[in-house]
């Protein structure tokens, strides 16, 4: 029996194959997944209605199974609003942040080391998230 919260196969199976400095993208409702699948990249389509599933609640199941040591998100236009980037900020604590062009980030999705993308049903702007997997520590090295 599974001791996670996140129970879907797909995403599990897609995590256990992620080794360290794979990326996991996290979609919002209007990126055109199909044209961002890579040679390894499997998608997983949670946009049932839009609103349903968000970002945030993706974001926090993921950070439930595999360590996270970075983030990228797409560079807004000065006059826009990404406000849930501070809320990844928040969620993911002490992890490398950057920002990317917009089509630089569109590239950095189709790269091999893209294992998973999630879309989700997020109407927010700006929502997409590139995680890049970290190392999973041994107990001597945690404390234990």
């Amino acid at each position: 029996m599974l001791k996670t919260a996140v129970i879907h196969p797909t995403i599990l199976e897609a995590l256990a194959r992620s080794g360290h400095f794979a990326q996991v993208v996290i979609a919002d409702g209007n990126l055109p997944v199909g044209a961002m699948t890579g040679a390894n990249s499997t998608t997983v389509h949670l946009n049932f209605r839009p609103g349903l599933l968000d970002a945030l609640t993706v974001l926090e199941g993921i950070l439930e199974i595999c360590p996270i040591q970075g983030a990228i998100v797409m560079e807004k236009p000065e006059e826009a609003d990404a406000e849930i980037h501070q809320s990844y900020q928040e969620l993911l604590g002490d992890v490398t942040w950057n920002t990317m062009e917009r089509w630089a980030f569109y590239d950095q999705i189709r790269e091999p080391t893209t294992t998973l993308i999630i879309q989700t049903g997020e109407q927010r702007r700006f929502a997409n998230i590139i995680l890049t997997v970290g190392v999973v520590k041994m107990a001597e090295e945690s404390g234990f």
